[in-house]
């Protein structure tokens, strides 16, 4: 496997990808993250312009998809119900995503992550609990809650080997 910054013309295989985990999530009771067509290809085109979206290539085929935003996530200046590990300068993902047939991809994603930085936050629904597994399986710790910009809650990680 492989990370590359996505292209323009991967939309299309990255809107796949997305979709395919929006039913897994449907599949597994989590009904109420990334709903209204989000995910979209104006979010996907964005993360493309600010050079923040990457695909993570399984073969020849696209096995995942995220962003990583290094430096400050407003969304993360608040924390509730507990802290972050440190104040450092970190990284934030998100929108990560796997194809449903892809064993190991989001580990990889998440390391891939820590070579790019050391210090890395992520947030999750409360219902997503496969994406909350897979972050304790990686070494993140549940740090508490953000609330996004809708005043909706998700659980917020931190992972740090500075």
């Amino acid at each position: 496997m492989e990370i590359l910054k996505t292209k323009y013309a991967d939309i299309g295989a990255v809107l796949a990808v997305y979709d395919s985990a929006k039913r897994f999530m449907r599949e597994n009771g989590n009904l109420a993250q990334w709903t209204n067509g989000y995910p979209d290809e104006t979010a996907i085109m964005g993360d493309i312009q600010n050079g923040n979206s990457y695909v993570c290539m399984d073969g020849d085929q696209i096995g995942g998809v995220f962003s990583l935003i290094i430096g400050e996530d407003p969304t993360y200046r608040m924390i509730y119900e507990g802290q972050w590990l440190n104040n450092e300068p970190y990284g934030t993902i998100h929108r990560l995503a796997v194809g449903t047939h892809n064993k190991g991809v989001a580990s990889f994603c998440l390391d891939w992550c820590f070579t790019k930085c050391g210090n890395i936050k992520a947030d999750t629904h409360r219902d997503n609990l496969a994406m909350q597994n897979l972050l304790m399986k990686n070494g993140f710790s549940c740090c508490g809650i953000i609330c996004l910009p809708d005043g909706s809650e998700r659980l917020a990680y931190q992972k740090a080997i500075i």
